[in-house]
């Protein structure tokens, strides 16, 4: 069966969008998509790189929450629209991002690494500065187990390697064996936690060759008990809704995948694929 549900994605409520929520329903319901998710952008203490009087991706949750509420009952019956976030998690937030998601009636909280040791690998240009390829790989691994080990607010983890996407060689020399004894405790911990892991089909228009992450990861994280994997598009425009969902439901069949998860009140609910 196709993937009829894509829950990652960004409108103009998160700081490096600038698409209307509406255009990203419309969309949706153009590819004939049953369900999708807004997990806007919430990252306390994003580095501010270019000085902006406003720091970036924080999000004006009253504004964000009713302009939601307004969309899903315009388009009830034709699309399901759920309210999420996508958290960028550093272990000093722990207790803030706790009381945050306390607030609001979210269906779905991505939990996600952008900031690494004070910088974004987005930015590639300080993040890999004056550090081989392999390190700041090693390192942006160490600090998702970090924030694993302090924080379980979320329903499912981000681009687990999303490091890959902005390295120098980006995924030319980066294998599940390269980096098996960081991943592991990874996947590991997220399957103790009851947590799911996300397979994101951005990073293929990201320049990687595969899904973030990887069959073998995905394999690794089913053999380890894993059981709840999510799919996300990463769209941050209209037109990448769903983009390569095709590709990545070849990666999960591969991966030893019958079903995939969605949210809805924080609860799990399974699709065939």
């Amino acid at each position: 069966m196709p993937i009829l549900h894509d829950f990652h994605m960004h409108s103009s409520f998160s700081s490096d969008s600038t698409a209307s929520m509406e255009s990203m329903i419309q969309s949706a319901i153009s590819k004939n998509l049953k369900a999708i998710c807004m997990t806007e952008h919430y990252d306390i203490d994003y580095p501010n790189y270019f000085s902006d009087p406003t720091p970036p991706f924080l999000v004006d949750f009253e504004a964000y929450r009713a302009h939601y509420l307004e969309l899903e009952a315009k388009y009830r019956g034709k699309l399901e629209f759920l309210f999420g976030l996508e958290l960028g998690l550093q272990p000093h937030l722990a207790q803030t991002y706790y009381e945050c998601i306390k607030k609001y009636p979210f269906d779905f909280i991505l939990g996600s690494i952008h900031t690494c040791n004070g910088n974004d690998p987005y930015y590639s240009q300080y993040y890999f500065k004056d550090i081989e390829e392999e390190e700041a790989y090693r390192n942006y691994f160490k600090f998702i187990l970090e924030n694993l080990e302090v924080y379980d607010g979320f329903d499912s983890l981000g681009h687990l390697d999303y490091v890959v996407r902005y390295g120098p060689n980006k995924d030319k020399f980066y294998t599940y064996e390269k980096y098996q004894d960081l991943l592991d405790p990874i996947l590991m911990k997220l399957v103790s936690m009851g947590k799911a892991i996300e397979c994101n089909a951005g990073a293929l228009s990201r320049g990687l060759k595969t899904t973030n992450p990887n069959s073998i990861i995905l394999t690794r994280y089913r053999e380890l008990g894993g059981e709840l994997v999510t799919i996300g598009s990463d769209a941050h425009k209209p037109e990448a809704i769903g983009a390569d969902f095709d590709f990545a439901r070849a990666v999960l069949l591969e991966s030893g995948f019958t079903h995939y998860a969605t949210f809805r009140n924080r609860i799990p609910q399974m699709h065939k694929l």
